[in-house]
């Protein structure tokens, strides 16, 4: 991915940080696609950039394992990106296309412990999910893809069952579209 020069990028990242999604909406501030894949790519671990300005459509995800990285559509429209932690080199998190198939604000693992998995959005009956956990910047979870606190709940609100969630081993580009929604025939993992 192509960088800008701190001096660049800094006032970029200002902006897009310091508006809030209501204050754009009133400003009717577009926040460009290229602008918010850049500012996602320095962000610290356990952060996240908002700007849902009058996007509309359903709402998808894009993983992507290298980036350690969350991108939200609205439509075809890029609308938010966060820092994430997905699977170690152990216990993967597999890549594929896959739907939210349950929704629980306050889940615990079934498989760990009885970990807390706050906001957790189920991508496959087995165990792998969207949920709020430890974001230290680097895979570190059991499969699961961990996303901030905050990040998570906003998430969770604008999601629906049967939403496309993409993971990739591929950085993403900006420009690069939404991922691709599923037959819903198919979409019963």
């Amino acid at each position: 991915m192509r960088r800008f020069a701190p001096c660049l990028i800094a006032p970029v990242l200002a902006g897009i940080m310091a508006v809030a999604p209501a204050q754009a909406r009133a400003a009717g501030a577009a926040i460009d696609e290229y602008a918010l894949t850049e500012a996602a790519a320095e962000l610290s671990p356990g952060r996240f950039l908002w700007a849902d300005t009058k996007a509309a459509g359903p709402v998808s995800v894009l993983i992507s394992i290298p980036d350690q990285r969350a991108y939200v559509f609205r439509g075809e429209r890029l609308i938010a990106a966060s820092t994430v932690s997905t699977g170690t080199d152990d216990k993967p998190t597999p890549v594929g296309t896959f739907t939210i198939l349950q929704k629980k604000a306050m889940h615990r693992s079934n498989l760990y412990d009885d970990a807390p998995m706050p906001y957790m959005q189920r991508l496959t009956w087995d165990g792998v999910a969207l949920h709020a956990g430890r974001n230290p910047g680097f895979p570190a979870s059991h499969g699961c893809v961990r996303l901030p606190t905050a990040f998570a709940k906003k998430l969770f609100e604008i999601t629906q069952l049967g939403a496309t969630v993409e993971v990739t081993d591929a950085a993403y580009v900006s420009g690069g579209g939404a991922p691709l929604a599923l037959d819903p025939l198919l979409a019963s993992r």
